[in-house]
């Protein structure tokens, strides 16, 4: 029998198991963070028509796109339909439907760079972008390309249990920082001495902002301390933006190569369309990396993933051109109507809530509901499961090293309204009890 190689540090996803348990017992589904609703209908008309054509129409075809309307999209598409069924047959060539450049289409990654000028005037080459299977992939592959085994990465915790997961299977090692509730102040905070003690010998530090779980959005105030800790130290700044258009409370994302150009070269960017287009089964992301480490960054993904979905790289160039108004105005108003109503029927059954600043979760404390405050945090999400009908995530999967999860659970406001207004209706029995 050969022994058994070094198993990484890495188990089942604790947040996608609780999605499954909430179909098995019918519970309204609020663990998972993915919306259940469809990305706008133009970026659905392009991935359909890119898909049934399998060529680009034109050489600009973001501006086309563009300025297409969604009724010229969908006679485009009834006409191939009709087309392909009258001949029988698919089209001589396809391109979009099989391999595209490994570090992504052109176009589509000039559009990356477009939103950026657009959105942050913010000027990033194509050359040091490059599209991947999501934020998820988007981050593991910075990790290895700045990384490599025993070098020490900087989390904040609570955390979303891809970073220290993906440390273990590069065999990095995870340190945490804390984030700790003020209800006076409403926010977050983490521990200046704690925070300086931490990227000491480290080689990189995670950043999610807006942050899931907690929805703290890490000010510029916050950024300048952490860029200048990192920069003294030769520590790379590994950031997870995907929540970057939901932010609230009069706060707004900070893009770190933008406001602190300083830092530029030591930052790479990851980013995706999932949460923002609704459209978290595409995996479609990207990562704007500093030119020194392009080479590297583009040489492991191609090895990890070779390529990220050609038919959603062509749609993405919808995408990324909607009107700004939908990003700064549909989006923040979208899910900051959810999040308020659904603290409100949290706080109504006496969980302790931090109103948030920015992504789609609420991270709440439950010692003060009288039939969970006595539960450890699993038990009390399978009790709000199985006997109240809605999922949730038990807080302690967000913590690495303090017990501070303990009387913690994670609500995701991303659902339907209709979704969420049923969950309300159920949590009701809490304040019975």
């Amino acid at each position: 029998m050969p022994p058994n190689p070094q198993q990484p540090k890495v188990q089942e996803s604790v947040i996608r198991k609780m999605t499954r348990l909430a179909a098995k017992y019918n519970a309204v589904n609020l663990s998972q963070g993915f919306p259940n609703e469809p990305p706008p209908r133009k970026v659905r008309l392009a991935l359909a028509q890119g898909v049934l054509s399998g060529s680009v129409g034109s050489k600009d075809e973001g501006s086309r796109l563009k300025e297409s309307t969604e009724d010229e999209l969908s006679q485009s598409i009834m006409s191939l339909l009709r087309e392909q069924e009258s001949e029988n047959k698919q089209s001589e060539t396809d391109e979009l439907n099989q391999y595209s450049p490994p570090m992504g289409r052109p176009d589509a990654r000039r559009a990356v760079s477009q939103y950026y000028q657009r959105l942050y005037d913010y000027t990033v080459s194509e050359d040091d972008i490059t599209l991947t299977l999501g934020a998820t992939e988007a981050c593991a592959t910075a990790l290895r390309t700045v990384g490599s085994p025993g070098d020490k990465v900087v989390i904040f915790e609570p955390f979303h249990e891809l970073y220290p997961s993906q440390c273990g299977i590069f065999y990095l090692e995870p340190t945490f920082v804390t984030l700790r509730p003020c209800y006076e102040t409403s926010t977050w905070n983490y521990d200046d001495e704690e925070l300086t003690n931490a990227i000491v010998g480290a080689k990189a530090l995670v950043l999610n902002t807006p942050h899931n779980p907690t929805g703290k959005v890490f000010h510029p105030d916050d950024i300048k301390k952490i860029v200048d800790l990192c920069i003294k130290h030769e520590v790379y700044i590994i950031t997870d933006e995907i929540y970057e258009h939901m932010c609230y409370r009069d706060t707004n994302h900070t893009l770190i190569p933008k406001m602190f150009p300083e830092a530029a070269s030591w930052t790479l960017v990851c980013n995706s369309l999932g949460k923002s287009a609704s459209a978290t089964g595409w995996r479609l992301g990207w990562c704007l990396h500093p030119p020194h480490l392009s080479d590297i960054y583009r040489g492991l993904h191609d090895q990890l993933v070779a390529m990220a979905p050609h038919p959603m790289q062509y749609a993405s160039l919808a995408y990324l051109n909607l009107p700004s108004a939908y990003f700064k105005e549909e989006l923040p108003m979208r899910y900051k109507q959810r999040i308020e109503i659904l603290a409100k029927a949290l706080k109504e059954a006496n969980f302790g809530v931090i109103q948030p600043e920015g992504s789609y979760y609420l991270f709440v404390d439950y010692s003060n509901v009288i039939p969970l405050k006595s539960l450890r945090p699993m038990d009390a999400a399978m009790y709000l499961m199985e006997k109240v009908g809605v999922a949730c995530v038990p807080g302690d999967n967000f913590y690495g090293k303090s017990s501070d999860g303990e009387h913690f659970l994670r609500f995701a406001a991303c659902r339907s309204l209709a979704d969420i207004e049923a969950a309300i209706e159920r949590l009701k029995v809490l304040n019975a009890d």
